[in-house]
């Protein structure tokens, strides 16, 4: 049976980019966060291919929530998707647990001589809310595809003040987004919106897809 998801894609067919973009742990890939900054990177020529991991399809399906599959079983169906989108021009990346995977499979990729070009994760879940030492960190130290990390600066998963102690590649970017939490939302007090945030998101995403050589 074949590991290889369905898509839904944003943006032209005959785009320069590709970016694959996984869902995060609890919400599929049609939520608000993940339309906006689909949409948003779709409007500035970037074909973006949104999928669904199995337990979230199953979910899609019958209504039942479900933890998400062991990694082996989630790191198959990127392997899946890398391998049906094609790896030219193509970065990969998703939305916490999403881009957690994406850079781990980034990992297995340049020790199997085959790397995508980049890697984006959208609020990386440095650790479990409230437990910050145990750290999903230790393959990020020595990544070599080049990453972009967008981090709300209060994100209960790493905050700002945190993740400045890890040990991260160089090969790594982060971009804070003010006072955002795991979804960069942000408070009223700050002064900023949630568009704010995302539209700036999305424009990071941009720049960093166009400066990243081959």
């Amino acid at each position: 049976m074949s590991m290889l998801p369905p898509f839904l894609f944003d943006g032209p067919e005959d785009a320069d980019t590709t970016f694959a973009f996984a869902h995060g742990a609890g919400v599929g890939m049609e939520s608000d966060f993940m339309d906006t900054i689909a949409r948003g990177l779709a409007k500035k020529g970037v074909r973006v291919a949104r999928f669904e991991f199995s337990y979230m399809q199953k979910r899609r399906e019958d209504g039942k929530r479900r933890p998400p599959d062991r990694a082996p079983i989630l790191l198959d169906i990127w392997r899946a998707v890398i391998e049906g989108l094609g790896r030219e021009n193509l970065f990969i990346g998703g939305k916490s647990m999403g881009g957690r995977l994406a850079s781990m499979i980034a990992a297995d990729l340049e020790r199997e001589e085959a790397a995508v070009k980049g890697c984006i994760c959208l609020g990386y879940p440095f650790h479990p809310p409230g437990k910050p030492e145990k750290l999903r960190v230790e393959h990020l130290a020595t990544l070599e595809t080049p990453s972009l990390i967008l981090q709300g600066t209060r994100d209960s998963f790493g905050t700002q003040e945190e993740v400045s102690s890890y040990e991260l590649s160089s090969k790594i970017d982060i971009h804070w987004l003010e006072d955002g939490e795991h979804n960069f939302i942000p408070r009223k007090r700050s002064g900023r919106t949630t568009m704010q945030n995302w539209d700036e998101a999305i424009e990071a995403m941009l720049n960093f897809m166009n400066f990243t050589e081959t």
